[in-house]
């Protein structure tokens, strides 16, 4: 009872300090007055501030967005709504740095558990930050795609992997690092398709803007640039083997432009199509173009003879996007149906899958009718054969990435690219307890104002929606999908971003001819014994990489050439599968080359025979060699611009002692003369 009557005196207190406008700090009912026992009668007090404890972050125009607090090192850091971050010391509001990292707001910020770094994130425009407060300096600096990613493409040699987005701006990525090296910004629309050149050192980018563009990977720069007769929109692009032939289909016109990558001059228009061309590609090897077209048809040209006749063959739907198979002696198709279908060179159907099903539906948020019924407006947008030809990879308008065999024409693997449901067209069902006479809560504006009676509804089909609306979603899908040179990765563009599925993440155990006398003891005591041969071929059998590199390691370099002419040729493949990811992880660089140029050169014949089967292991090799030649040529360089440069110092701090050497040189020279006439003139005396 005293404890009540406590409380509501305190009440009263309270309400008449709020009426009084006092400052106080706390504010004690009648009751505490009374002695009393400390802790048996707990009286909540009412706080407040006095203008001594109050501190202001003053910015202009901004809020704040985030903070972060070590408590070691007693750092409050503060990000605003203007992109600029403060750094302050604890418990006296010392500021101790004041920057500006980005145009937009700051999102998130962290402290490492040292609390010498700072971490910041920018949603709006893609960005990532690394800084060092101490010595004020960047250490990571990097930048995405603040839009949707519409292409990709591989390397050669699969060390990088180039991006297009709706940005307008074209990014490089090394796939080792999972970093952007360079960005491109000469584009002022969306870009459509992106390309490597057969070296690897030159990009070419369609866009919307009516240009397509080349880039120098060694200069970082834009050194050719073509153009239509008359504006048109680019929407796909292709590149022959020799790199000469740039060709790309408009959306607008209807036509097929085709350039020299030497002079950038217009040399061929080919016209036919009723509709927006999708997708062009040229045949591997050779000269003959193929492209598809919404008007329904897949058109054969032959760029470099114009006179040969034009061959064409119709499809069921909408043509969406076609790809080569390695060999070129097929080509696959996808449909605004779903599905797709497989020609020869003749232009005969070889055959055909239905993957609408394999899509899964999903149901946005404001779509009208179940997401069975959504099915309809499902397609793959993006094809892709592996390296040996033998699978095809597909993606689309769905969180489904499909794998189908080619020959059997069977599904053989699914990926979810996202379990993110902050995206539209995730979920297969939606919630009932969210959805009103008025339409899904989430789409409901709850402002009172006189637009929420002709609120517009999203119709079936529709991608994009109204954007003018105050709350939009972005619908999960895979725009590109392309598979690494080395066959051991495939990479997708989708709108969670960039996607890289690997097999060298996991490892996997994969014996060959496997027989109980082949174990790792076995395959020791052999090495013990100098049974080189056998030993290699066990670890081989095994398939155990440490195993293997522990085995190769401990050949003499000298009868690595006798070795390797000795090996079979069936352990032989096997091996130069595994040299590839050997040199990339060791530092025995010259003994690996002996190895790699030892192998080559002992089954040369039997390499170039099997050359589609073995062209992943050869790019891998390839891909690893080409990165530790860049590796030691930096260092080599910077070792020789060292050493020159201390010279040079050595040489500029050093000029009186280089002639007083020579002055001493000099006496030395005179007093050997006048020793030598002295003995000459006693001899004559």
């Amino acid at each position: 009872e005293e404890t009540r009557r406590a409380l509501s005196s305190g009440e009263d207190s309270g309400s008449s300090d709020d009426d009084d406008g006092d400052n106080r700090r706390s504010i004690e009912p009648p009751s505490k007055r009374a002695k009393r026992t400390p802790g048996k009668n707990l009286v909540p007090l009412r706080w407040s501030l006095s203008e001594d404890d109050k501190h202001l972050f003053i910015q202009d125009k901004a809020n704040i967005t985030c903070s972060a607090f070590h408590k070691q090192r007693k750092l409050l850091v503060i990000g605003f709504s203007n992109g600029v971050f403060a750094l302050y010391d604890m418990p006296h509001f010392n500021q101790i740095h004041s920057l500006s990292i980005s145009q937009q707001k700051v999102s998130s910020v962290a402290i490492n558990s040292t609390g010498d770094w700072l971490a910041f994130g920018c949603r709006s425009r893609g960005q990532l930050l690394v800084w060092e407060w101490a010595s004020e300096s960047y250490l990571m600096k990097q930048q995405g795609h603040f839009y949707d990613m519409s292409c990709l493409t591989y390397s050669p040699d699969g060390q990088y992997l180039a991006t297009g987005g709706d940005d307008s701006k074209v990014k490089v990525w090394n796939t080792l690092t999972g970093f952007c090296f360079v960005t491109f910004t000469e584009h002022t629309g969306g870009i459509t398709a992106i390309k490597f050149g057969p070296s690897g050192k030159v990009i070419i980018s369609a866009s919307q803007d009516g240009t397509v563009r080349a880039f120098d990977l060694h200069r970082y720069r834009n050194f050719r640039t073509f153009a239509s007769p008359r504006p048109a929109q680019f929407s796909c692009l292709a590149l022959d083997a020799s790199g000469e032939l740039v060709c790309a289909g408009s959306q607008d016109t209807f036509e097929i432009f085709v350039w020299s990558m030497q002079t950038g001059r217009l040399l061929e228009l080919l016209s036919g199509h009723a509709g927006p061309v999708s997708s062009v590609a040229f045949q591997p090897g050779t000269s003959q173009l193929v492209s598809c077209s919404w008007d329904k048809t897949v058109r054969v040209w032959d760029v470099l003879n114009r006179s040969s006749a034009l061959q064409s063959a119709q499809v069921n739907a909408d043509a969406v996007s076609l790809t080569f198979r390695p060999d070129g002696q097929q080509f696959a198709v996808s449909t605004l149906d779903g599905s797709i279908s497989f020609f020869n060179m003749d232009l005969a159907q070889t055959g055909s899958v239905e993957g609408r099903r394999d899509l899964g539906a999903g149901r946005r948020d404001a779509d009208l009718v179940t997401a069975k019924q959504t099915e309809g407006g499902k397609c793959f947008t993006g094809l892709c054969y592996t390296a040996d030809g033998s699978c095809l990879l597909a993606g689309g308008r769905s969180k489904f990435v499909c794998i189908y065999d080619v020959k059997q024409q069977v599904l053989v693997k699914k990926f979810v690219i996202s379990h993110n449901r902050s995206f539209d067209g995730m979920q297969k069902f939606l919630n009932s307890a969210n959805m009103t006479e008025a339409g899904p809560l989430d789409q409901i504006d709850h402002e009172d104002s006189d637009s929420d009676t002709d609120r517009r509804k999203i119709l079936p089909g529709v991608a994009v929606g109204d954007m003018s609306s105050r709350r939009t979603r972005p619908e999960i899908r895979t725009k590109s999908v392309q598979f690494s040179p080395t066959g051991r990765a495939w990479a997708a563009a989708s709108t969670e971003g960039l996607l890289i599925y690997s097999l060298d993440a996991s490892v996997v155990f994969d014996p060959m001819e496997l027989d109980v006398d082949v174990t790792p003891s076995r395959i020791r005591s052999l090495l013990g014994q100098g049974e080189m041969l056998s030993a290699v071929v066990m670890s081989l059998r095994l398939n155990e990489l440490p195993l293997i590199q522990e085995v190769v390691e401990s050949v003499p370099v000298d009868e690595v050439e006798l070795l390797c002419t000795q090996l079979p040729v069936k352990y032989a493949e096997r091996l130069l599968k595994c040299l590839g990811g050997l040199v990339e992880k060791s530092r025995h660089l010259q003994f690996y080359l002996a190895w790699s140029g030892s192998l080559l050169q002992a089954h040369a014949r039997v390499f170039k025979e099997h050359s589609n089967a073995l062209m992943p292991s050869l790019q891998s090799l390839q891909k690893a060699i080409s990165q530790k030649y860049e590796d030691v040529e930096k260092l080599c360089d910077e070792n020789m611009y060292a050493m020159q440069y201390l010279c040079h110092i050595s040489k500029l701090q050093c000029p009186d002692e280089d002639t007083a050497d020579g002055d001493d040189d000099g006496d030395d020279e005179n007093r050997h003369e006048e020793s030598d006439k002295a003995e000459t003139g006693g001899d004559s005396e």
